[in-house]
């Protein structure tokens, strides 16, 4: 129950980031033992720089900002621009002496709030932080020899398997007193989050964005979907995956609620814990890597090849690269603001290998256009498909899109979802339309170079010369 008290004053401010849940949320629950709590959230934009959420991202967070308000009785108080002067100047109004926070792990934020810390503590302020969104904090997780792993496989069954088990998930408070602060906080819509377009529109009704609506999504999971996740989570048309990432890397639920609501189903959870871990991993690079959005972890890399073709990485972007698995996947990313998992190795390999445009320009438009766009998930998944990552998938693997397309979605249906230019054309010839006769092509009402583009590469060449590029770089390499 929300109690709300702006007669006195606040003895404790919790600052929401990536934690926007009232349940299984540590800070918020150490925080409301210390009083009444003043609950804020700040727009870092002007801080965060090149790291600035993406426009997917921004929608989402106004939306779950709008939920979190509600649960909280309308007393969240939202701010925009530097986070330490933000909160000092609330300490000072306020004469707070304590603030709460979950962690954050993107460098920047890092460091920043170790200053933060530090000038809190030279003002007699206590500023206490919590693991609120990982499993296993990343320093905590080391070989042998106290070296960071490099390899998904020790790092998860060695090193997280063997560690301390999560902790369970903490119990909400039955009774928070809120304070809002009347003097300084805007409006949600002057966070300017929503884009002037109504792009975003159809995004939002794809997903229901709130605490309440995460956990609906995990119950929805287990009891529909994670029995047949082992294989079917590579399948696109089928709604085998958790759809959980968006939910999980914003807190509207914790990875302890899920990894626990998981382990109940038994033996079965096992292939969903695995790629629970994944994202511990890629937490774990970047905590060892704080270049990893940018910087090749494999050297050799940084004398590869790329390409420099701005209009190979439009039609990519557009969907409009004449190869249908690709060009629905980014179709998906751009109507969903999501992706299936198996769909974006697709693309990745699309975009690194057969168009050999660097990686970071797939790693930045899925940061704008990703619901789930997540540091380290994002950089480290892209450098693994590039392979130029660690643990990566080797660069001479190349995924082929026709016959991944066959393989992965040998109806059509997801292909069919999101190209319906191309929704009178049955397999095989769907799936690589430029062999299909002309009378199969007239029938099925396509004209390609005028509905539907034709082919931007050509697939057998173009991987032959990626592995020819990748052999100069290996034989270079000392």
């Amino acid at each position: 129950m929300m109690k709300m008290d702006n007669t006195t004053s606040p003895q404790a401010i919790f600052w929401f980031r990536q934690d926007l849940r009232l349940k299984d949320n540590p800070g918020l629950n150490a925080a409301t033992q210390a009083g009444m709590v003043l609950p804020i959230y700040i727009d870092e934009t002007p801080e965060a720089g090149q790291e600035a959420m993406g426009g997917a991202s921004r929608v989402w967070v106004h939306h779950s900002l709008s939920s979190l308000n509600k649960s909280l009785g309308g007393n969240l108080s939202l701010y925009r621009g530097r986070a330490e002067t933000i909160i000092k100047k609330l300490c000072e109004t306020y004469t707070i002496k304590q603030v709460f926070w979950n962690r954050c792990y993107e460098p920047w934020r890092k460091t920043r709030d170790t200053h933060l810390k530090k000038q809190l503590t030279e003002r007699s302020i206590t500023a206490t932080s919590f693991n609120g969104s990982l499993l296993w904090e990343p320093w905590t997780i080391r070989k042998p020899d106290d070296t960071p792993y490099r390899v998904f496989t020790p790092f998860y069954q060695k090193g997280c398997l063997n560690a301390p088990p999560p902790r369970i998930p903490v119990t909400a408070l039955k009774t928070i007193t809120l304070f809002k602060d009347t003097r300084h906080s805007i409006e949600l819509d002057a966070l300017g989050f929503l884009p002037g377009h109504r792009w975003q529109e159809k995004i939002i009704t794809q997903w229901t964005i709130s605490e309440a609506g995460a956990h609906k999504q995990l119950a929805y999971f287990m009891k529909n979907s994670l029995a047949h996740y082992k294989k079917g989570r590579d399948l696109p048309a089928k709604p085998w995956v958790s759809r959980l990432s968006p939910y999980l890397h914003f807190g509207e639920i914790s990875v302890h609620q899920v990894w626990y609501a998981a382990l109940a189903q038994g033996l079965m959870a096992e292939p969903f814990c695995r790629e629970l871990g994944w994202r511990e991993f890629s937490y774990h690079l970047l905590y060892s890597n704080p270049n990893l959005r940018t910087k090749n972890l494999q050297p050799k890399f940084d004398d590869f090849p790329w390409r420099d073709d701005p209009d190979d990485l439009a039609a990519w972007q557009q969907g409009l690269t004449g190869i249908p698995m690709v060009d629905a996947g980014m179709h998906e990313l751009w109507a969903t603001g999501y992706m299936h998992n198996r769909v974006r190795m697709i693309v990745g390999s699309f975009l690194v290998k057969n168009l050999r445009l660097d990686w970071r320009h797939g790693e930045r438009w899925f940061w704008d256009c990703l619901v789930d766009a997540d540091l380290a998930n994002n950089s480290a998944s892209w450098q693994w498909i590039a392979g130029c990552g660690a643990d990566a998938a080797p660069y001479f693997r190349v995924f082929n899109p026709v016959t991944q397309a066959q393989k992965f979605d040998p109806d059509g249906v997801y292909i069919h979802t999101h190209l319906p230019e191309l929704a009178n054309l049955a397999p095989p010839y769907l799936f690589a339309p430029w062999d299909a006769p002309p009378q199969i092509l007239q029938a099925a009402g396509v004209m390609l170079g005028t509905t539907y583009p034709h082919p931007i590469i050509d697939l057998k060449k173009s991987r032959e010369e990626a592995l020819a590029a990748f052999a100069e770089i290996k034989t270079a390499a000392p």
